[in-house]
């Protein structure tokens, strides 16, 4: 399947006294690298290793998406994560809406190897009580209209599909339940952004994690000018300084330029 252009995958070895630091970042649900592509390469520029991998069944259609699932997502973070704990001395992750589902599990199933969290809007349940009809849905409905493109700044997009693939959004219901039911297997340090307005993720999911997680060293950061995709919106540049600056406090890493 051919993959759309916005969507290609970025990566960066890190360079100078930060290289011995790798960051994983994961795109969201029906998104792709794109969303992710900017905070990437603001930490790259600062000499830390950057992957940001695609997804399975992302940037090419959703038709592609609803024959993958939550195992085959995780699986490309979990094999992108053994490369670069072999590649860097310490490795933190980075994850927008279902992306920090994601690296929620990742944390849950890799303990010490993960030296830090940040997490931007994570998506974890729903108050939605119509996808308690999911299971039946998804094998007689093959999508409903999308929910993409939340951002608030003008002119900013995300690509995401415009169509909600069920099948696929059937599996993330499923990652949602076995990652909140191990979240106090979460110890890492965590820094969490979450928009007061968002138009896709309710309030209850950041909650769930910060009420969870068995971490000692919690920040939460509100973000007053952005809706849901916050790493494209106005308030993306305090996004990668304060997760910049989280990942040299906690690494010991030297202190970067602030190119966002």
């Amino acid at each position: 399947m051919p993959v759309q252009a916005h969507a290609e995958e970025f990566r960066s070895p890190g360079a100078g006294e930060n290289a011995a630091v790798g960051v994983l970042l994961s795109h969201g649900f029906t998104g792709s690298p794109v969303s992710m592509r900017p905070f990437g390469e603001h930490l790259a520029a600062q000499g830390y290793g950057v992957a940001i991998p695609r997804l399975p069944g992302h940037g090419t259609n959703w038709q592609e998406m609803n024959t993958t699932g939550w195992p085959d997502w995780y699986a490309v973070l979990d094999n992108e994560l053994t490369r670069l704990r072999k590649e860097h001395d310490q490795v933190f992750l980075v994850g927008l809406s279902m992306g920090g589902c994601l690296v929620l599990r990742l944390a849950e199933q890799h303990g010490a190897d993960i030296s830090g969290l940040v997490l931007i809007n994570p998506s974890v349940r729903t108050d939605d009580k119509r996808l308690v009809l999911l299971p039946v849905l998804s094998r007689l409905v093959p999508s409903f209209p999308g929910i993409a493109n939340d951002i608030k700044k003008p002119g900013a997009n995300e690509h995401a599909y415009d169509r909600m693939p069920l099948r696929a959004l059937h599996s993330l219901s499923q990652l949602w339940k076995v990652t909140r039911d191990d979240l106090a297997k979460v110890t890492q340090p965590v820094l969490l952004f979450r928009s007061t307005v968002d138009h896709v993720v309710e309030p209850s999911s950041g909650r769930t994690v910060l009420s969870s997680i068995s971490s000692r060293d919690v920040t939460e950061t509100l973000l007053e000018d952005s809706y849901h995709v916050a790493t494209l919106d106005n308030d993306a540049p305090r996004i990668f300084a304060d997760s910049a600056a989280f990942i040299q406090r906690l690494s010991g890493s030297v202190s970067g330029r602030d190119d966002a």
